[in-house]
Parts: structure tokens; C-alpha cells; sequence
């Protein structure tokens, strides 16, 4: 059947191509892994030839699991990883082997001199870029400038990543205003990029991309890449978006308020609405969404999934998160009064302190492998439920929270999740595909095949439905201000500890 996409989810770990057809269904998917360097401190660089090897690959393998299809193929788009700084010449040749990802932090003395001419508080209210500021591309491309002149000298853009592999694919350079969003030099309300910031960075505005829609077709694909891709050269490319954003349509937030829950190794909710969420203390990050006039804003926790497969590791003899589920629901509600903060990776800007690290705290003689575990789950619920109330207060919140990511497979811990929220907690079919899904939604509206968005909404098939139990939901409120206070005082232990010398 023709009008078949192809999405990609550019991920850290590696690239996921997904077939779906013109519903929206998912037909067949593939995974090919691709390395990060850390060549010194705070240096987190992939290579952007990996990236394209990996969508050949994945895309060839892809195409072997379902014979026939690449005939049926309109369309394709990327969900690309945020951040990326890809430095590439007039003729579109790549300039530096290895380029900075989202998490690099070395443009720290770029930073600083930035922030002797903009305040910093206006900058994140213009931006909503929420995340520690060394990792957004205005700074690291000022890095390029400051550290590798020569290089810097014959760049012609800098591109992001999806935005990369679009040249690759097209040869047309440019963005989407989700990706822009995450520039560093980009005015949320305005739409574009500001000015004054790229005054105070000392860098040219012709080095960024032009901005256009997620949905854009670009082109079709080059001759070349199709040859490589094994595709026809009539694909059509739409533009893609970042990942924030793809997740965000993928996971159904096309409206106001719409909201919803990523369970993985680090965890994050996000919010769909018409206005930024914007709080300079407690700092959500920001993307421009994927659907017209709406923002995705998010607040996170750095530790979720990974710091549960500590537990599992290092205390609960590596068990299976099965049975480790199955352990978790013979202690009660709360635990036996046994918290745990699961900030084990540190702390993000809804943290009092990047130092703050984790603890099991209220700790007993009475207390069993079965507590353990069973905090484990309780503390990354009320860690993610503390950071949820900054998005209340900004945003009238749907009643119901869908659930992604593979923490939400466990319908204890959705259950935790329900009372600790006071909310229904939704399990879908889409689980780790909605950024898959989200890039594959752009890809339909963009080439035609959807007239809108709202077809996301007949993908999602309810799988189950948590709704809170009173009674456990009134335990986890009389937990929460110790929950707060073992989180306040784990970042002044954290700060304490960083400057003890051993």
C-alpha cells in the first residue's frame, strides 16, 4: 500500500528508523547504536558521519524486514537530539570529525562573558532555555570561535542535528522553530532569533540556519542519498523537529494542557499550551512545539530509571524489575515511612543544587528488602511529583497523564505514579515510539497524507487506566513535606561534600 513514512528518532545511544503507514501504525522498527567521546571534562562530542551511517543502516534494515516497502515509501522526517552545533562549509562539507552534543558543557568561559552583557534572567525569560546554559549552541559555537579560529573562519552555518541529515538528504540547509527554540539566541514570543543576543555573542546571524515550519518539505531526497538509503528518489523530506517536541506530539500533547510523563533513565513532564512556562527560579526548559502556535515545557529529573537499576544493581542483588515489582507491592503504601531521593546523577535546575546526590533516609532495623524496593519506586514518584507542581501553577492541567517510557510498563508503579499525582495515569500501545510517532506525524501533514495532527489521537489505543486510591493518595501527602525537607537538605549535604578534599 503506498503512502508509507519513515521516522527516525536520532537518539544519544543511536539512531531508531520505524515504518508506519498512512494511519499512523507502526509496522516494523529498527535500532543501530553509534558512539560518544569524552575527550576531557565536560566534552561530550559524537561523530555526524555515525549519525548518517546509522540512518543507511537502519533504514536498510528496515526495508530487508518488510519486503516490497521501499516502493511505498511518500515521505519521511527526523526527531533530532537538541543542541547540536554542526559546523559545515559553503559547500555543505563538515568541518570538525567530532561536534558537541546537547550534554557538552565546555563553553563554560563563553558563558560567563555572555552573561557580562545580557542578564541572565532575561535571557531565560526570553528563551525558557532551562538547562545549565553551556549545553545551548550559541555558546558552543562562541567556543568554535574562541578555540578553533580556523576552523570557525570557514564556516558558512551551523547546524543542528536532524538538520545535518536533512543536508545530507536534500541539500537544503535550515531548521524548524523547534530546534531553533534550543539556539541559545532564539525569542520564544517573537518567533525568531534575537537580535541583542547575537550582538552580545559577537557572532555573524548568517551562520544560523533560516527557520522554517516542522512540516516544511524540503525536497526530495538527492540521488546520492537515495542510492545510499535504498529509497526512491521522489521521497519526500519534511523538515522534522527536535526531540522534545516529536515526543511531545507522539505522546499526544496537541492541546492545551495536555501532559504527559517520560519514565526512563532520566525522566521529565511536559505540557503542551499556547504560553511558554516560563519561572526563573525554578527554570522548566522550553521548546517552540512541533504543532503551530503551542510550546512543549518541561520540568525533569536527571536520575528516574537509572537510579532504580542502581537499586536493582548495587542492593537488590540484580533482580528483575519484575521481581522487584512484585517485591515492592508487599510493603505498603509509604513505604514503612522509608524515603528515597533518587538524585544518584546529580541535580537539574529544579534542584536547589547541581551537588545534590542521593539517599534512603529513615532507615530502621525494621525495614526489608521489599521497602527498599518498594522506595525506590515511591521516591522517583514524589521526586517527579515535587517538580510537577511548578507546571501547576502555570498551566491548567488535563485530568489525565499519559505515561511513555519503560518505567511505565509496571502497573504498580503507575499506580504509585496515580496516587502521588492525583491524577489518572493512562497507559497507551505507544510506549518508547512516541518520539518515532511524533516525527512520523510531521512527515504525514507535511507531504499531505494528514490534514492535521489530530489522527495522533486514534494511534493511541488505552492499554489501562490508574486512577488514585484514596487512601494511599493521602500517604503520599503527608510524605511530601519530608520528601521536601530529605530534598533540601541532600543538596546542602551534596555542596558540603563537593568541597571536602580527600
Amino acid at each position: 500500500m503506498p503512502g508509507k513514512i519513515i521516522a527516525y528518532d536520532l537518539g544519544t545511544g543511536g539512531n531508531k528508523a520505524s515504518l508506519f503507514d498512512a494511519r499512523g501504525a507502526c509496522l516494523a522498527f529498527t535500532f543501530v547504536p553509534y558512539p560518544t567521546h569524552y575527550p576531557d571534562a565536560g566534552w561530550h562530542e559524537q561523530r555526524p558521519e555515525d549519525w548518517w551511517q546509522a540512518v543507511v543502516a537502519s533504514t536498510r534494515e528496515l526495508l530487508s524486514r518488510v519486503p516490497g516497502a521501499a516502493a511505498d515509501i511518500e515521505c519521511l522526517a527526523i526527531s533530532g537530539q537538541s543542541l547540536g552545533v554542526v559546523p559545515v562549509d559553503g559547500e555543505g562539507r563538515l568541518l570538525r570529525e567530532r561536534t558537541p552534543i546537547w550534554s557538552d558543557t565546555r563553553a563554560s568561559a563563553q558563558t560567563a562573558a555572555f552573561f557580562r552583557k545580557v542578564d541572565r534572567r532575561r535571557w531565560y525569560m526570553r528563551t525558557g532555555n532551562g538547562f545549565p546554559a553551556e549545553c545551548y549552541a550559541l555558546f558552543k559555537i562562541m567556543w568554535y570561535r574562541d578555540n578553533e579560529p580556523e576552523l570557525f573562519s570557514r564556516v558558512a552555518v551551523v547546524l543542528g542535528s536532524k538538520d545535518y541529515l536533512n543536508l545530507r538528504l536534500t541539500g537544503v540547509a535550515s531548521t524548524d522553530y523547534s530546534y531553533a527554540s534550543g539556539s541559545g539566541a532564539y525569542s520564544l514570543l517573537d518567533w525568531g532569533y534575537e537580535a541583542k543576543f547575537l550582538q552580545a555573542s559577537g557572532l555573524p546571524r548568517e551562520i544560523f540556519p533560516e527557520i522554517v515550519p516542522s512540516t516544511r518539505v524540503l525536497g526530495a531526497l538527492r540521488r546520492e542519498a537515495a542510492a545510499e538509503l535504498g529509497l526512491p528518489a521522489a521521497v519526500k523530506v519534511a523538515c522534522g523537529g527536535v526531540d522534545n517536541s516529536c515526543m511531545a506530539l507522539g505522546a499526544r500533547n496537541t492541546r492545551e494542557g495536555r501532559v504527559y510523563t517520560s519514565l526512563g533513565s532520566s525522566s521529565w513532564i511536559a505540557v503542551s499550551s499556547q504560553k511558554p512556562v516560563l519561572d526563573f527560579q525554578a527554570k522548566p526548559y522550553v521548546f517552540t512545539h512541533v504543532v503551530p502556535e503551542l510550546f512543549t515545557s518541561a520540568v525533569s529529573i536527571f536520575s528516574g530509571g537509572n537510579s532504580f537499576r542502581w537499586i536493582r544493581d548495587n542492593v537488590l542483588g540484580g533482580a528483575t524489575y519484575e521481581a522487584m515489582a512484585e517485591l515492592a507491592a508487599t510493603s505498603p503504601p509509604g513505604a514503612n515511612k522509608l524515603l528515597f531521593n533518587p538524585s544518584l546523577a546529580g541535580g537539574g535546575t529544579q534542584e536547589s543544587s547541581p551537588n545534590i546526590r542521593g539517599s534512603f533516609a529513615g532507615l530502621d532495623l525494621r525495614h526489608t528488602r521489599a521497602d527498599l524496593a518498594r522506595a525506590g519506586m515511591e521516591g522517583i514518584a514524589l521526586n517527579l511529583g515535587a517538580v510537577l507542581a511548578v507546571l501547576r501553577r502555570f498551566v491548567p492541567l488535563d485530568e489525565e497523564m499519559l505515561m511513555v517510557g519503560g518505567g511505565s510498563r509496571s502497573p504498580l508503579w503507575r499506580q504509585i505514579f496515580a496516587d502521588v499525582y492525583g491524577m489518572k495515569i493512562v497507559k497507551t500501545n505507544i510506549d518508547q515510539e512516541a518520539a518515532s510517532l511524533g516525527a512520523a506525524a510531521v512527515a504525514a501533514v507535511g507531504c499531505g497524507l494528514w490534514q492535521d495532527f489530530t489522527p495522533v489521537d486514534d494511534v493511541h489505543q488505552v492499554a489501562s487506566v490508574e486512577e488514585p486510591i484514596p487512601a494511599s493518595a493521602e500517604v503520599y501527602r503527608r510524605l511530601m513535606p519530608a520528601f521536601e525537607l530529605l530534598r533540601k537538605n541532600q543538596a546542602a549535604l551534596g555542596d558540603m561534600l563537593k568541597d571536602i578534599k580527600l
